[in-house]
């Protein structure tokens, strides 16, 4: 029909090979790979061989990486992060790794081989960024979980803290495939720099309390539960939260303060929780009518009293003379992290006892008020008179 038209507008039929090019050029294209396939029989059947065992080897890593996450609780060691990063390797990697093997060692035709190495490397880039991203997220997953309550000590921020690292690492996997792929990304990279800057100069306190939430996440200066006080002592409570931009303490009170986690780690933090010891001073005065002999029994007396309650005493002893007698203390440290609600009485009890047993009393503030005497004021002298 397209030819009757064409006769009867006078035009002369278009010629029969440009019809027929595409049929041509597949056919090229078959008898090549024919050519191949019966040129390099021999190389195609061991790199195929190759390439099967390639493929199953990756199968049977993949396998074995889910058994040592599951091994590893998931994420929360070592171990399991490098499992759980195994086993996220794709069907579609796998394959096209054993066929560019394949046609690297069998001398393919240019075209396939092209192909072949093209969608190799694709498949190569993103799979890198699939492992990179689940180290990545199991690095922070293992750092932020928290044994001893058997949660994530950033809970509320882990997600948002995952979709960054997922945008960040196939953000520089497209980058790198644009350019291995021929694509000028200069441009790009500039525009995602300068992008880059003014999105952080418009956040810059929201970026400083985000990383800051991740200094306290892998440092660890405190976790969820420990009793912390802040700003010279000026506060302190239990860790409720950390988020992303601040951290929740419970007050004694019972109320709850949240503190931007930039300003948090600008104070000296005292984390009590994590105290060996714990430690408790008296001060007292001893009276200047003690006998000189019980003065140099008090150290040992005190010794006496704080172990007989179950305590080591680290300085018991004079201090020097005040005004109202003599000034002593008595420290002592418990051997656990901190004293029972009862020890510093029972102390102070055990003190007493003995020192009433010897007689040793107290001093008290007293205060001595000295009066002038009163006598009549002289009268003023009169200067001699001059004679005349």
């Amino acid at each position: 029909m397209i030819e009757a038209l064409l006769s009867q507008s006078g035009a002369a039929a278009p010629p029969l090979k440009l019809q027929f090019a595409p049929r041509v050029r597949l056919s090229q294209l078959l008898d090549e790979a024919g050519a191949w396939l019966l040129d390099h029989w021999l190389q195609i059947a061991v790199s195929a061989a190759a390439g099967v065992a390639l493929y199953l080897a990756f199968n049977l890593l993949r396998g074995w990486g889910r058994k040592l996450c599951e091994r590893g609780a998931g994420g929360r060691t070592w171990l399991g992060i490098a499992g759980r990063a195994l086993g996220r390797t794709g069907q579609l990697f796998m394959a096209l790794a054993a066929a560019r093997l394949v046609v690297g060692y069998s001398d393919a035709p240019p075209a396939l081989a092209t192909t072949i190495g093209v969608l190799f490397m694709l498949a190569a880039v993103f799979q890198g960024a699939v492992w990179a991203r689940e180290i990545a997220l199991g690095a922070i997953e293992h750092r932020s979980y928290d044994e001893a309550r058997q949660a994530q000590a950033l809970a509320s921020a882990v997600g948002i803290i995952r979709l960054l690292v997922t945008i960040v690492i196939f953000a520089i996997a497209t980058i790198v495939a644009l350019g291995n792929l021929g694509v000028n990304v200069s441009g790009l990279i500039a525009g995602l720099g300068i992008g880059g800057i003014a999105i952080g100069l418009a956040a810059q306190g929201i970026f400083a309390d985000l990383f800051a939430a991740l200094a306290i996440l892998f440092d660890r200066p405190f976790r969820v539960g420990d009793a912390i006080s802040y700003d010279g002592g000026a506060g302190s409570g239990t860790v409720e939260a950390i988020g992303l931009k601040s951290t929740r303490v419970r007050g004694g009170p019972g109320e709850e303060r949240i503190i931007a986690n930039k300003k948090l780690l600008d104070f000296e933090i005292l984390n009590t929780t994590r105290r060996l010891r714990n430690r408790f001073k008296f001060d007292f005065f001893i009276g200047y009518a003690t006998d000189p002999e019980m003065v140099v029994r008090i150290p040992e007396l005190l010794r006496e009293a704080v172990e007989s309650e179950g305590y080591t005493l680290v300085h018991g002893g004079l201090n020097g003379f005040a005004p109202n007698g003599m000034s002593y203390d008595v420290e002592f440290e418990s051997h656990d992290r901190d004293f029972p609600p009862e020890a510093r009485d029972h102390v102070a009890a055990a003190i007493l006892a003995r020192f009433r047993e010897h007689g040793i009393g107290f001093a008290y503030p007293t205060q001595v008020n000295l009066l002038a005497e009163k006598t009549k004021p002289s009268p003023p002298a009169v200067p001699p008179q001059e004679k005349i």
